[in-house]
């Protein structure tokens, strides 16, 4: 690492550091409370507001969704390109974006009001507008996120990076999961637009990481797919992911059908979730100067699936317990949001990656995000209405299945991220090299 590498992440560490961390972060304040209504509310807005048949939603969904991971890897390289530019192009593009962003967010929520009545025309104005608010929004999240891995540093330093970004994102998910019921959408939209415009500001002032170093001339611009030690972190990623985004389609039709909660409570739910997982990020990194970022990420998982599984067992009236299951989950999630991010940025680090291909890494990371969502809508949504279950239903097989969907599911998978992250990561960093007579100190995240 150079000392301007070092210098630039020292700034997140060091006094002051509050000033770098705010400035660069703010953004994903705006960009995480779009997410909310864009993955979370819009289904559950659509199926019971309009009527729309939860299969075809569920379908539209997916395409969308399919359409927009698969744009990642481009808007990756092109963000590469921006950032060869000067940093002002990408602050440029990232503006742009971030207009369509606010104006595409308006007319999913608002659909044509000749629209309202026809199923079909609602599915392919929502689709059509999914697809293009997508875009921007990935342009906008791509750019910012190289931007962060661009800033280089150690474990602790690129953890505090992420931190910053993701403890603001949840603070603008907070505001999402009550503004809608307090406010309003209309009150939403236009606090979002608010929000966004003055994240852009911020980082406009934020601190510009350093030039990359120029590859040697002899060197081939390899797919990250040719990077192994990627290839496994993006593994323990996938299934992981997979395992938040089920739940993440299915919460509000579990809270409304199974708890049959009252619908003043509804924010509190996400609200203590999100806001648990806030006050948590602060704990976990205390424990990465002492487990590092593997292990850390490791011991997130397994608390998960210990507070989450009870939820197979709520039934209506419980709401209090699912505040408690909602307050646990939640501390595990940041080691979600701040972890894998960090993992990631190291890897490019080690591999002289930093500096001149974070686009194209976090292009194909955000595939790997975006299609366990898309697929968790366009798999749990269809089979749940095929094994009979519909909002709104009482009927207790239906409410069965609802509950193994939403609860037993996702801590599988999640068990099974936890296997992978230990086979694929820990252990491997862990082992002595063939050179070695004593098994080398197991602090390095990644193999």
């Amino acid at each position: 690492m150079t000392a301007t590498h070092t210098s630039v992440a020292e700034r997140f560490t060091g006094p002051g550091a509050w000033r770098e961390g705010l400035r660069y972060g703010l953004l994903g304040l705006p960009l995480a409370f779009v997410a909310l209504p864009l993955y979370v509310l819009l289904p559950n807005h659509y199926a019971r507001s309009f009527g729309v048949p939860l299969a075809a939603l569920g379908m539209v969904l997916l395409g969308t969704r399919l359409f927009d991971a698969l744009l990642d890897p481009w808007i990756g390289r092109w963000c590469d390109r921006l950032f060869a530019r000067s940093h002002r192009a990408v602050l440029g593009a990232a503006g742009a974006a971030a207009a369509v962003l606010a104006l595409g967010l308006w007319g999913l929520l608002f659909p044509l009001p000749a629209l309202r009545g026809d199923a079909t025309g609602l599915l392919v104005w929502a689709g059509a507008l999914m697809a293009l608010t997508y875009a921007a929004y990935s342009v906008a999240s791509v750019a910012h996120q190289a931007w962060g891995a661009r800033l280089g540093g150690n474990e602790v330093q690129r953890s505090r990076v992420q931190a910053w970004r993701e403890g603001l994102a949840l603070a603008g998910v907070l505001v999402a999961a009550v503004l809608p019921t307090l406010g309003g959408l209309a009150v939403t939209v236009g606090v979002f637009a608010a929000l966004l415009a003055i994240g852009w500001l911020a980082w406009s002032s934020a601190l510009a990481p350093p030039p990359g170093v120029p590859l040697p001339t002899t060197r081939t611009a390899a797919s990250p797919w040719q990077e192994p030690r990627f290839v496994r972190l993006l593994a323990v990623f996938v299934v992981n992911g997979t395992a938040s985004a089920i739940p993440a389609t299915l919460v509000l039709f579990f809270v409304q059908d199974r708890l049959q909660a009252p619908a003043q409570i509804e924010p509190a739910f996400l609200a203590l979730y999100f806001l648990s997982a806030a006050l948590s990020l602060p704990l976990w990194l205390r424990l990465v100067p002492r487990l590092g970022l593997a292990r850390t990420w490791l011991a997130g998982m397994l608390l998960a699936v210990v507070s989450f599984v009870w939820t197979a067992t709520l039934g209506g009236g419980d709401t209090v317990p699912f505040l408690v299951v909602c307050a646990l989950s939640g501390t595990a999630l940041g080691t979600d949001l701040a972890l894998p991010g960090a993992l990631l940025a190291g890897l490019m680090d080690e591999t002289g990656e930093r500096g001149q291909r974070e686009g194209a890494y976090l292009g194909w990371w955000n595939f790997a995000a975006k299609l366990n969502l898309a697929l968790a809508a366009g798999l749990a949504l269809p089979l749940l209405g095929a094994l009979g279950y519909a909002p709104g239903s009482r009927d207790p097989a239906a409410l069965q299945t609802l509950t193994l969907a939403y609860a037993l599911l996702p801590c599988a998978l999640k068990l099974l991220a936890a296997g992978l992250l230990y086979a694929l990561l820990i252990r491997p960093a862990a082992a002595p090299a063939p050179n070695q007579t004593h098994p080398t100190i197991p602090h390095k995240a990644l193999p």
